[in-house]
């Protein structure tokens, strides 16, 4: 079995703390992970001026804009990132929701895009990212199959390397909502790599995922599920990721190759029984 890329989603639970950032970079270097995942906005280009006008207790204030705000890293705390990752041997990358914020990664050397299930609408966001042409996770979730149709033919139209990601995006899901089945769906529709990025409690549905052949696993972690932030709840901490990745290595082990090969072990009990 190939391997499977294992993502660490960071996302926004850094909580506007770039020590925070570091120690989760630790986490998932420390673990085994791939890859860590951020998110990168442009505030005033995602958000209404009403909807950042309006209110919201957060750490930073009493509107949504002081919290989104909050969240955001710039200039200075991403360039310390890509130090940092580079001296801990882990890719890092975001997912973009704007054109200005995937402009922003661009002064990166990236191995890889990503489409947030969020931006799958955006045309003008889906053609910045393929024209990049480097490898792409597109999520999936709150999208319809024509929906999804779209940015595949976005990408292949631009000759960029994709995977598609299935996804449901409540936070945290009921894993009687994962729905599985999907990566056969998508696969043997679009004819690509579909990987799984999850947000329920819990390893069982992402390690059901692997054994079902999804390519990718993407997991937001945290330091603990009590910080504040709306996607905490749906993370996993430190011990839960390093089991996660785990059982991961173990399962593409039990997969095997599909051939029917006797062992040394097997041949030996073969003799004993079968003389």
């Amino acid at each position: 079995m190939e391997h499977t890329i294992i993502v660490a989603e960071i996302g926004i639970n850094h909580n506007g703390d770039i020590n925070i950032a570091k120690q989760l970079i630790d986490i998932a270097k420390d673990a085994g992970c791939d890859a860590v995942k951020f998110q990168k906005r442009t505030v005033d280009e995602v958000y209404t001026k009403d909807y950042l006008d309006g209110p919201r207790e957060s750490p930073w204030g009493s509107t949504q804009r002081e919290q989104k705000e909050g969240l955001e890293f710039g200039k200075k705390e991403y360039d310390e990132i890509d130090r940092y990752c580079k001296d801990k041997g882990i890719e890092w990358y975001a997912s973009a929701w704007d054109v200005g914020s995937q402009e922003f990664l661009g002064q990166y050397d990236l191995k890889y895009n990503k489409v947030a299930s969020a931006m799958i609408v955006r045309d003008d966001l889906l053609e910045a990212i393929a024209f990049e042409r480097k490898y792409t996770f597109i999520a999936t979730g709150m999208s319809s199959m024509d929906e999804i149709e779209h940015a595949v033919d976005v990408f292949r139209e631009a000759g960029c390397p994709f995977e598609l990601m299935h996804c449901n995006s409540t936070y945290p899901m009921p894993i009687e909502d994962a729905n599985l089945r999907m990566i056969y769906t998508l696969r043997d529709l679009f004819n690509c790599k579909v990987g799984y990025s999850g947000h329920e409690t819990g390893n069982l549905v992402s390690e059901c995922a692997v054994a079902m052949g999804a390519s990718s696993i993407e997991r937001h972690i945290t330091l603990d599920r009590n910080m504040y932030g709306s996607d905490q709840k749906a993370s996993l901490e430190p011990d839960e990721l390093k089991d996660l990745v785990k059982n991961i290595r173990d399962i593409e082990q039990m997969l095997g190759s599909g051939e029917k090969i006797l062992s040394d072990a097997e041949l030996a009990v073969k003799k004993k029984l079968r003389g």
